[in-house]
């Protein structure tokens, strides 16, 4: 794949390297489990694959978990170790933190309630929740909120750094408390005038979702979404901060005192925050059913879905659309993806309109909130499209 390619990718993906050297604990690594396609004849290259995720745990990332699919062929694949203290073999079926794809649900949800008529994505939210948006946000769209353009601040939360963040990891927040403390303060810029994506904006779309439908976030998202998808280990945590199922843990690369460097297990942190936009915690092959469902137009009605296939008109530099990511390759292939990070857990779900590529990955990464591009998942990336 060619710089500018990769650049573009990495800059959605947003997931990050190791900084600085990096001891791991002595255990095995685990051997790569991988399954081609049954009679598949053609479609994405079984070796390079295999190679991108072999090798693990190393500085980068300790398990990967890979489905890649599509029209033209599929193969499966997991490396790593489930745990470092037992070094046993990652588990392929595991579930994990999917981050920010709750996007993807929660966009599809509102999509849902204007194909029904309940919501009008051009009508200012204040208008459906008028004792929680304050007249200075009273022209923001559902729409803007949907592709990122409402120009509504981020939320304050406690801490900027790891060690702040881990010290409140079991915090609770409430999207009510959250949104006031964004609109207290002064809008970033004119609605619809630029693209700042931003976890508050998919947060305002849960509260609308529950507004509309009388019901909470999660129920709405499990009766409408996951459970015609069949994505029967796709959950919403809310206040528990484990992972409830089989899981592998998560590592983040931290720095002591001494110069040297741990992998501080990270797994049970609380996700709160996120909510509506990011809490979601599923499995690989749930998320390519709700991939595949959702762009075959099995989720949102036809008309509705070209939402997440259109990118704000008039917006420099704007490459998001409702719950999805725009890209286009160096020999022009579009791939509509998003992408996801929690401490200790990378995922991506994306791939070509017509299905004919799709990728779904769950990476361990070491630095899974830093700012470059995890170079197990960039392999991942090269390997599953052919760059």
């Amino acid at each position: 794949m060619r710089t500018r390619t990769l650049t573009a990718v990495a800059t959605a993906v947003a997931l990050a390297s190791a900084a600085g050297p990096l001891t791991v604990p002595a255990v095995a690594s685990s051997s790569v489990a991988a399954q081609p396609a049954a009679g598949s004849t053609a479609g994405p290259d079984a070796d390079a694959l295999a190679a991108a995720i072999a090798g693990l745990p190393d500085s980068d990332a300790t398990a990967a978990l890979v489905r890649v699919g599509g029209t033209d062929g599929s193969w499966r694949g997991s490396s790593g170790v489930h745990d470092l203290a037992s070094g046993r073999a990652a588990d392929p079926d595991a579930l994990f933190r999917a981050g920010s794809t709750t996007k993807v649900v929660t966009a599809a949800l509102v999509l849902q309630l204007a194909a029904e008529g309940r919501a009008d994505l051009g009508r200012p939210v204040r208008d459906y929740l008028p004792e929680l948006i304050p007249e200075t946000y009273g022209q923001v769209t559902v729409r803007q909120l949907l592709n990122h353009t409402s120009g509504i601040p981020a939320a304050d939360l406690p801490g900027d750094t790891f060690e702040e963040w881990y010290a409140h990891r079991f915090d609770l927040h409430t999207p009510r408390k959250m949104l006031a403390s964004a609109t207290a303060k002064e809008r970033e810029f004119e609605p619809g005038t630029r693209q700042h994506y931003l976890n508050i904006n998919y947060t305002v779309l849960g509260l609308l979702v529950e507004r509309l439908t009388g019901h909470s976030y999660e129920r709405e998202a499990a009766r409408r979404i996951l459970v015609p998808l069949g994505m029967r280990h796709t959950y919403f945590p809310g206040a528990d901060p484990r992972i409830a199922g089989p899981h592998n843990h998560g590592y983040q690369s931290v720095a002591r005192a001494d110069g040297t460097t741990e992998l501080r297990d990270v797994t049970v942190w609380g996700a709160s925050e996120s909510w509506a936009a990011g809490d979601m915690i599923s499995t690989t092959a749930d998320l390519e059913r709700l991939l595949k469902g959702l762009f075959r137009g099995q989720v949102v009605p036809r008309r509705q879905l070209e939402e997440m296939f259109t990118v704000p008109a008039g917006v420099p530099g704007a490459t998001m659309s409702a719950g999805l990511q725009r890209y286009v390759t160096d020999d022009g292939t579009v791939l509509w993806l998003k992408t996801g990070g929690r401490w200790g857990y990378n995922t991506f779900l994306g791939g070509t309109r017509d299905l004919s590529r799709t990728l779904v990955y769950s990476v361990n990464a070491t630095d899974a909130k830093g700012q470059g591009m995890n170079p197990v998942a960039e392999r991942v990336v090269r390997a599953a499209f052919g760059w």
